[in-house]
């Protein structure tokens, strides 16, 4: 018998000998029947399905209660994600692939996907290491790039292994990469990786494990180009090359939606005896939405200390709207929020954690210290290694094994500062239980849907955060 088929007329008023409708027509209740199990729902719900479902087709049972041979308890999950948005807590009983497939055979797929992956699900102050995914290999994970709905691509060694929205399907392909230093998702099955010591930037097929273009920038002696960095907004596609022989650098512009065209380029820089700041390239772009600006950040260390240089670029006009030179206490790492309307960085020297509200660089582009942090002794570089990134409206920094997550507070928040303008305050707050802190140093953050993921130092593997289920 086929899965969906038509069964002999079945009634609220159940009978052992005969069952049939009451006026159905004049109902907005529909029956199903599933696996032998009857189950009520309204038209309503069953049109939250979409119109190519097999939801869509009980509309037009209105003589026979459809059938449809396939396991009641699964179905109910089904139903009640239909009805709420969400998956029931006795979800946790069945194993996720089955509920998988049985979404798959229904058409809403989808539904599960953004009821398992919703961002809106994310709670900072509620993550807890839920999960830990074993890399193959014995290369540590070099940087990772996230994918909507919670999925994730992790680069170790000459290998990028990914996993899906369930954490459940894991696969692996080997590049031409010795080891890959950047490495940007552009769509589910599609990512952008380029390192410090192989010549261009590969779009790579993941499913299909083959690389679909090389972009390449060439200098005045037409040397080969390394990658520095990659960013990405809605439009564009920013990539920072640096020449073979070190005595170039360039951002190039690529147009996403029109096969990756050159669309300008900025920041070019020609270097020559011992200009230090032309020779430092960017080595982190990040694209701000509110001011429609890139911000290109990099750094340098030579005799005199590490010293470095944050730009905001307008990719229209070529020319540099704001520029913050560092050179007491450079950032050891940076990260830019649009929600919060401000720079962060992680000093290398102090380990402090700094701002500068974006609104306001134009007469201040001063760091504000967020406080709370210990100063370094006996002349360590208290930043040295860490990570900061912003999420939403928190800042997530790493300090050895600890993870420490910031955030703006709301009531009573202003302050003035010296200049008689408003003053942001955040308060910090530890992440994770006492068990999931310490140990070695966290080397990568990143973010998708309702999860944060984890790598740290020399090991094969990727840690999972989730807001804990209620």
């Amino acid at each position: 018998m086929p899965p969906f088929s038509q069964s002999n007329p079945l009634s609220i008023g159940f009978s052992h000998n005969h069952h049939k409708f009451d006026n159905p027509k004049s109902t907005n209740v529909v029956t199903i029947d599933v696996g032998g199990q009857l189950f009520q729902t309204t038209k309503q719900t069953l049109t939250l399905a979409g119109s190519n479902t097999l939801f869509s087709n009980l509309f037009d049972s209105y003589d026979q209660i459809p059938f449809i041979d396939r396991d009641p308890d699964l179905f109910s999950i089904l139903l009640s994600l239909l009805r709420t948005g969400n998956i029931p807590t006795k979800a946790k009983s069945f194993d996720l692939q089955d509920i998988i497939f049985e979404a798959q055979f229904y058409g809403i797929h989808h539904l599960l996907v953004q009821s398992r992956s919703n961002p809106s699900q994310f709670e900072a102050f509620n993550l807890q290491k839920s999960t830990i995914l074993p890399l193959n290999g014995r290369d540590s994970p070099s940087v990772i790039a996230t994918a909507p709905y919670g999925s994730v691509h992790v680069s170790h060694g000459s290998k990028i292994t990914s996993f899906d929205w369930s954490l459940q399907r894991k696969s692996t392909i080997l590049t031409q990469f010795t080891a890959i230093d950047s490495l940007l998702s552009l769509s589910s099955n599609v990512v952008a990786a380029g390192a410090t010591d192989f010549s261009g930037l590969q779009i790579i097929d993941l499913d299909m494990g083959s690389v679909r273009q090389t972009l390449n920038w060439e200098n005045m002696t037409k040397s080969s180009s390394t990658v520095q960095a990659i960013g990405t907004s809605p439009e564009f596609l920013f990539t920072s090359f640096e020449s073979g022989r070190r005595n170039s650098n360039s951002i190039l512009v690529y147009d996403i939606n029109d096969g990756l065209r050159v669309v300008s380029e900025i920041a070019r820089n020609e270097i020559f005896g011992a200009d230090l700041d032309s020779a430092i390239p960017s080595t982190k772009l990040n694209w701000v939405p509110s001011l429609n600006l890139l911000m290109a950040s990099g750094s340098h260390s030579g005799p005199s200390g590490v010293s470095g240089n944050i730009k905001f670029w307008d990719i229209r006009s070529g020319n540099v709207v704001w520029e913050i030179k560092e050179k007491a206490d450079c950032f050891s790492d940076i990260t830019v929020s649009d929600t919060l309307s401000a720079v962060f960085k992680i000093g290398i020297d102090s380990g402090d954690v700094s701002y500068i509200d974006f609104r306001h660089i134009d007469s201040d582009n001063t760091w504000k210290s967020l406080g709370g942090t210990k100063k370094p002794t006996n002349g360590k570089k208290g930043g040295l290694g860490c990570k900061i990134e912003s999420h939403g409206n928190q800042v997530f920094c790493s300090k050895e094994g600890e993870l420490e997550v910031w955030s703006e507070v709301l009531m009573g928040s202003s302050e003035k500062g010296k200049d008689g303008k408003n003053e942001s305050v955040f308060r910090k707050n530890i992440l994770g239980r006492t068990k999931d802190v310490g140990g070695n140093r966290v080397t990568n953050l990143g973010f998708s849907g309702n999860r944060m993921f984890v790598t740290k130092k020399d090991q094969q593997c990727l840690e999972v955060w989730e807001s804990s289920r209620r």
